[in-house]
């Protein structure tokens, strides 16, 4: 079978929102990929199929096509390649969507073995991987172990060529793991690389950068400094804003501002930020 098509006709499918075509399209064409023994389309779809079940939370077909390929692959002896780390790393994201932690962890520390023996040091493949099972370690409570996977991720993408977005995206979530770890100086550094990052970006922002300025005011709240706190969430919300409209980070954030408020004794803004939070919450 032509795998192109395949790709091209399934993005239609998720182009037009026809997500109710997706499980059908994905079975018969996986059924014809195996009456064909064309073996290397057989392993695309169903690292698709993962990849679609997990975003749909069925995540029993989900294991099931992971578990089919994954044994097919071990009978093409494929099982020290590439291709067979990226399934085991498919494979772990479903069992962590799942909330199947440890299963999960064995896929990630399998796919790492593999890459050890296949790929340099500091190929940006490593980069993913390790940002991945640090969202894992995380889930797990394991925030030391979580923040030494993130930084072998950042000392990576550091050395990319046109990175500065990720870097600044990777910074922000190192970040937000330092402050579960009680290290608020550190975390407020971090936010601020990522902040000079975003912000070096022709003027131009994204969601993440909005989620670096929050991190920032709650650094800033912790260390005290509440006037630099209010600055941060007020940037925040107006990132927010611009990219989403007033929605539900936006109320979180307008509470977060009132209890700032609240210690820098500014009684009407506060109750100025806890209507306006009162009124998105109502309207959601």
């Amino acid at each position: 079978m032509d795998i192109n098509v395949f790709f091209a006709q399934l993005d239609a499918l998720f182009a037009e929102n026809q997500i109710e075509k997706v499980d059908p399209f994905l079975c018969g064409s996986l059924e014809q990929a195996k009456e064909e023994k064309d073996y290397g389309a057989y392993i695309s779809i169903c690292n698709e199929m993962i990849g679609f079940y997990r975003s749909v939370s069925e995540f029993r077909k989900a294991y099931d096509a992971a578990e089919d390929v994954l044994l097919l692959m071990e009978e093409l002896q494929l099982d020290r390649s590439e291709h067979f780390a990226t399934t085991l790393l498919n494979t772990a994201t479903a069992y962590r969507a799942a909330g199947n932690y440890k299963q999960a962890y064995t896929y990630y520390k399998q796919a790492l073995q593999i890459y050890e023996g296949l790929i340099p040091p500091g190929d940006y493949r490593y980069a993913g991987l390790y940002n991945n099972m640090s969202i894992l370690l995380e889930k797990m409570e394991q925030n030391d172990e979580a923040v030494r996977c993130a930084e072998k991720a950042l000392a990576i993408i550091e050395t990319l060529e046109g990175g500065e977005m990720e870097t600044a995206t990777t910074l922000t979530n190192l970040a937000l793991l330092y402050f579960k770890v009680s290290d608020y100086r550190k975390a407020r550094e971090l936010l601020e690389r990522a902040l000079s990052l975003f912000e070096r970006n022709d003027g131009r922002t994204d969601a993440h950068y909005s989620g670096a300025l929050a991190g920032v005011g709650e650094a800033y709240y912790h260390m005290k400094d509440y006037g630099k706190a209010l600055e941060a969430y007020e940037k925040a919300l107006s990132e927010v804003e611009k990219h989403f409209g007033r929605n539900a980070s936006y109320a979180v954030l307008c509470e977060n501002c009132a209890a700032v408020c609240e210690l820098l004794n500014d009684e009407e803004k506060r109750q100025a930020y806890l209507q306006t939070a009162a009124k998105i919450r109502e309207s959601l």
